[in-house]
């Protein structure tokens, strides 16, 4: 879902984007999905868009 979110942001600068996604997933993903994505970009980050995996880093 991460990916999803990075497309509807393609149009910022990176560092924006990135700020953007993090910003949404703090504010509309409940602890279990944020748990998951963690655990999804521990084990297979080449899995992730470049922008989702550096916001789900801020998350």
């Amino acid at each position: 879902m991460a990916n999803d979110i990075a497309v509807q942001f393609r149009h910022l600068p990176v560092d924006e984007a990135a700020k953007a996604i993090a910003n949404h997933i703090r504010m509309f993903w409940d602890p279990r999905m944020k748990s998951e994505l963690r655990r999804l970009v521990d084990e297979d980050p080449t899995s992730f868009d470049p922008v989702a995996l550096t916001a789900a880093k801020q998350v």
